[in-house]
């Protein structure tokens, strides 16, 4: 079982919006219903329907169930239940209805459709309050356009409902005729009635006016004679009244123009006292503007020698600030000045009350010449005053003069300070001079630092230099090794004959270099032609024979392990590889060669004994440049 309620069936005024034409308005007929279905499951739906009464082929539904209401909730962000929802929903129509007539509608109905042709495509149904920021909308629903079933089915509806609407007409059509020709019966009879009625009281009306028509036609005639009458009376009664008022005018004419007669008379002579009493306060206001003018020059004279004493007083004050020990004369000054201001204000208060008299003096302008003796009396005194008050002004001038006299004396004191400025600028001018002496002497010791920045520079040339010279005799002690390793082999492939090594004196460098003094050695002028066979013992060491002569060296590396390139055996021949460090122990007894100091015989012993250290293979002959011992053979 499904119930179906009614919510809305209305016409709205819509805003049309296409695809490709134009915004148009037109009348749409939205209905709303709610359809519960009890079985099998309770359930409610909300069904809108769009239709348009002219083209019936127009229709559009949408179906919000509970599920869906919560999606469009969700989208929308509303904040109504589905409960509440169609009321809302209404609300929202009928502010729309309420302002469809308007130019400038607030809430607006607005339904969009993307297809060429409205009915064949989705449409859109906004509810759009405008206002001065932007157009908000409110509500967005989304319909679909129903198919040929539905649209049957609609149709079907509404001929159905035609047809009952049309049933129901007819049987109250039927009714409403035999109801309308039962009172058309009743009213012919009363109509009947009416007129025999009416014939009657028109009768009784025409008696009674007939009747009242002679007794008005006598009352009238009365009437006219009572008002005849009275009208007589009056007339008496008028031109008497007016005879009397003519005597009373005449009277009170004569009264009038009496007192006009005297009023003139004494208009004269007001008029006479009047252009004295003119003259006399012309007079009097040339007098007083007289006054005036001198107290407005004495009001300036005193305002100048009052901002004087100002100026005066602040120069004081900045004084006083800058020399000590002239506060008490200062202060005495400063009690003065305040006796003179109030001599000044004791003047003001004088000129307040020539003031306040002046204005007495305009007021009783206005009354007879007694009055005037009085005014010219005040005047008096008021010159009187007035001169006291230049009397006073010169004595204020007399203590101005006094207070130039004191601050020429301060100036004097000014002067004494100006002069110990100029002294101790002349200080800051000699302390200025040793600050250019120092500064001198700090340039002098900045080139100093310079020059020696200079020297430590051409030190690290000197050293990168020795280093250079390092790396060259590292180099000839490697090539003498490979020599030495060639011999070596040589030696090996002859069993045990001694082996021989010839080295050209081209490849020999001429020159070895000195570590420490710089000094290029020459070497010896003989070729070094051969080696003698080594014996395997461990207390003679390896020498060498030049034209007659056996050098003994001294070898540094006596008492070092033996290094795997000269002592380890030989991967290929099993044989021994070098050199055993044994044949190369150091011999106390010997003498230095000639030209070489102790301490450049010491350097390369300490390199080698660093090389060692560091697991590398030193040259073992020490012919030239180490220090040894020679012997004769």
């Amino acid at each position: 079982m499904s119930q179906v309620q009614e919510l809305l069936s209305r016409e709205l005024k819509v805003l049309m919006r296409g695809q490709d034409c134009k915004e148009r308005r037109q009348r749409i007929r939205i209905c709303i219903e709610l359809h519960v279905a009890t079985t099998p499951v309770h359930k409610k739906d909300l069904v809108v329907r769009m239709t348009d009464d002219t083209d019936l082929f127009f229709l559009y539904n949408l179906v919000i169930s509970e599920d869906d209401f919560q999606s469009l909730k969700l989208q929308q962000s509303l904040l109504v239940d589905y409960t509440a929802f169609p009321q809302k929903f209404i609300d929202l129509l009928h502010q729309c209805v309420n302002e469809e007539n308007k130019d400038a509608p607030r809430f607006l109905l607005q339904l969009s459709y993307t297809g060429p042709v409205l009915g064949s495509s989705p449409a859109q149904l906004d509810v759009v309050e405008t206002n001065s920021f932007k157009h908000l909308t409110h509500l967005s629903l989304r319909f679909q356009p129903a198919n040929d079933v539905e649209v049957k089915t609609y149709l079907a509806t509404c001929l159905r409902c035609i047809k009952e609407e049309k049933c129901v007409l007819q049987q109250a059509l039927k009714k409403t005729e035999e109801d309308l020709n039962r009172q058309l019966v009743c009213a012919q009879q009363a109509l009947s009635d009416k007129i025999s009625e009416l014939e009657k009281l028109k009768n009784d009306s025409s008696l009674k006016i007939s009747e009242l028509h002679s007794q008005h036609t006598t009352e009238i005639t009365s009437e006219k004679e009572k008002a005849h009458q009275a009208y007589t009376q009056l007339l008496q009664q008028y031109e008497q009244q007016r005879r009397e008022f003519d005597c009373s005018l005449q009277k009170s004419t004569q009264q009038m123009q009496n007192r006009v007669s005297e009023l003139e008379l004494s208009n004269k002579e007001l008029l006479e006292r009047r252009y004295k009493a003119e003259s006399t306060v012309r007079e009097l206001h040339s007098k007083v503007q007289g006054l005036e003018e001198e107290l407005q020059r004495a009001q300036q004279k005193v305002s100048s020698l009052g901002r004087e004493n100002t100026a005066l007083d602040g120069e004081c004050h900045d004084k006083e600030k800058e020399i000590n020990h002239l506060q008490t004369r200062l202060a005495v000054l400063e009690q003065e000045l305040k006796d003179k201001d109030q001599i000044v204000q004791r003047s003001n208060e004088i000129l307040l009350a020539t003031q306040q008299q002046k204005t007495g003096l305009e007021a009783s302008t206005e009354k007879k010449q007694a009055q005037i003796g009085k005014l010219e009396a005040t005047i008096q005194s008021l010159s009187a005053e007035l001169l006291k008050a230049n009397t006073i002004i010169k004595k204020l001038q007399g203590d101005l003069k006094t207070l130039m006299g004191k601050l020429k004396l301060k100036n004097s004191v000014t002067v004494q300070q100006e002069k110990l400025l100029s002294e101790k600028e002349k200080l800051i001018q000699e302390r200025e001079k040793k600050m250019t002496d120092v500064q001198h002497s700090l340039h002098v010791k900045e080139e100093e630092v310079g020059k020696l920045h200079e020297r430590l520079q051409e030190t690290e040339q000197k050293l990168e230099e020795s280093k250079e010279l390092l790396k060259t005799n590292e180099n000839v002690i490697s090539w003498l090794n490979k020599q030495l390793n060639e011999t070596h082999s040589v030696g090996s492939n002859r069993s045990n004959a001694p082996f021989r090594a010839t080295v050209s004196p081209n490849q020999m460098p001429e020159r070895i270099p000195c570590h420490s003094t710089h000094i290029n050695y020459p070497l010896p002028s003989y070729p070094v032609t051969s080696f003698l066979p080594v014996p395997v013992s461990s207390h003679q060491p390896l020498d060498i024979n030049r034209a007659g002569q056996r050098v003994h060296h001294n070898n540094p590396l006596a008492k070092l392990n033996r290094p795997q390139s000269l002592s380890g055996p030989n991967k290929e021949n099993g044989e021994s590889a070098g050199l055993d460090l044994k044949y190369l122990k150091k011999q106390e007894v010997g003498l230095p060669l000639h030209g070489l100091n102790q301490n450049t015989a010491s350097e390369p012993q300490k390199t080698l004994r660093t090389l060692t250290q560091a697991k590398t293979v030193p040259l073992p002959i020490q012919s030239a440049y180490f220090p040894g011992q020679v012997s004769s053979s």
